[in-house]
């Protein structure tokens, strides 16, 4: 789960980490009350929507008068910004972000995710703030230092010490950060993050270092501990068939293709999905409805396939071990006669009780179309989306 840059400025400042002064504004006026309430004499006018490259977008300006505050922020809100983590249909914006300017003497690059190869926290930093980290990486790796937190063990002494002797602190610096990667440390783990960056993490000529932005992602698994962070999902900016496949425990991510799929397995999901665009298809979700799927859960799966109106066939690959394939086969027959079949539909069943399965589909009386196996469903799935 993603919050919007406000919010995580708001947590940072309740954790002790250096934020500038900002408030929230959700129209031109708010905006001109909120660069007044600053004092000027500059402010910056932030688009809040889940995705980065904002200022390339036109989705951060400076503005140094309420005047000038009121009409940026006219132009802004309600706009379509386009970054290259959007997408060419771009984000809507809603809200806008008013902050004070700062000062800025040198910008850094700072991040904390979970590595699951090494079971760690990975701490990384760069002197190279405000840019694409993947571009800084490829032409200049050296620019970028990691350390690998052993999270049994907790953030040492040597962490840090490699951290500024690699980024070649001053003293002052070097005493700054000390304090601030321990805070932010504590916060990863606290508030469950897979993922904090603050992209650019500055360097004032006050001789602070301050979070001018900060994402934050949180494993969805743990947000039952998180009341007060689950509360800041912000759902218009998710895709409304993901958030409605939460609220059924189904396993969904929804992309841009146009043949829909229904497997049971995460394995299984991603082997449809590449076999699909193998075969010259493309999907148009991964949706995984688990071992113990109940009738319920596939009606459900049904309905958020139908709603979307680029979906133009369904493949059902099914491998039948916990789960049954008379059961599945019963659930996705009452399913499709309690929806309505609204694309053609493709099924593969392999596993136990299979025959028995197959019977039940053909004796269905729908236009179901059986495959024998999982290539035969993906080229049948492309051909009927065709």
């Amino acid at each position: 789960m993603n919050i919007h840059e406000y919010q995580a400025k708001a947590l940072f400042a309740q954790n002790g980490v250096h934020v500038p002064e900002g408030y929230l504004a959700l129209n031109p006026t708010e905006a001109e009350f909120a660069f007044r309430r600053l004092g000027g004499p500059i402010a910056v006018v932030k688009a809040q929507v889940h995705a980065g490259g904002r200022g390339k977008g036109g989705g951060v300006k400076l503005v140094k008068s309420p005047e000038e505050c009121f009409n940026v922020s006219k132009s802004m809100i309600g706009m379509k910004l386009v970054t290259p983590q959007t997408g060419a249909e771009g984000k809507l914006v809603r809200k806008l972000y008013i902050e004070a300017g700062s000062n800025i003497d040198k910008e850094f690059y700072l991040a904390m995710l979970v590595d699951r190869d090494t079971a760690t926290i990975a701490i990384m930093f760069s002197t190279e703030g405000g840019m694409d980290i993947e571009e800084v990486a490829a032409k200049t790796p050296e620019k970028i230092i990691t350390v690998n937190v052993d999270p049994t063990a907790g953030l040492q002494g040597y962490h840090l010490r490699n951290l500024t002797f690699a980024m070649k602190l001053s003293k002052e610096q070097t005493k700054e950060f000390n304090a601030l990667i321990p805070k932010l440390y504590n916060m990863f783990v606290k508030y469950d993050f897979s993922l904090l960056e603050i992209n650019p993490l500055v360097w004032t000529k006050e001789g602070k270092f301050i979070a001018l932005d900060g994402k934050m992602n949180f494993d969805e698994n743990a947000l039952y501990r998180h009341k007060e962070i689950a509360a800041m999902r912000d759902y218009d900016e998710e895709d409304i068939r993901e958030v409605e496949a939460s609220k059924y425990g189904l396993n969904y991510i929804g992309l841009d293709g146009t043949i829909g799929c229904l497997v049971n397995g995460a394995g299984l999901a991603m082997a449809t999905m590449d076999i699909i665009k193998h075969c010259g298809g493309s999907p148009a979700n991964f949706l995984d409805v688990g071992g113990g799927a109940s009738e319920e859960m596939v009606t459900n799966a049904f309905r958020i396939l139908f709603s979307d109106i680029r979906v133009k066939a369904v493949f059902v690959n099914i491998f039948g071990g916990i789960m049954r394939c008379d059961v599945i086969a019963n659930a996705v027959v009452n399913a499709a006669k309690a929806l309505g079949l609204k694309v053609p539909l493709i099924v593969r069943l392999e596993g136990t009780n299979v025959e028995q399965g197959k019977a039940i589909l053909r004796e269905s009386g729908l236009k179901i179309t059986p495959a024998d196996n999982m290539e035969d469903g993906a080229r049948k799935a492309v051909a009927a989306a065709k």
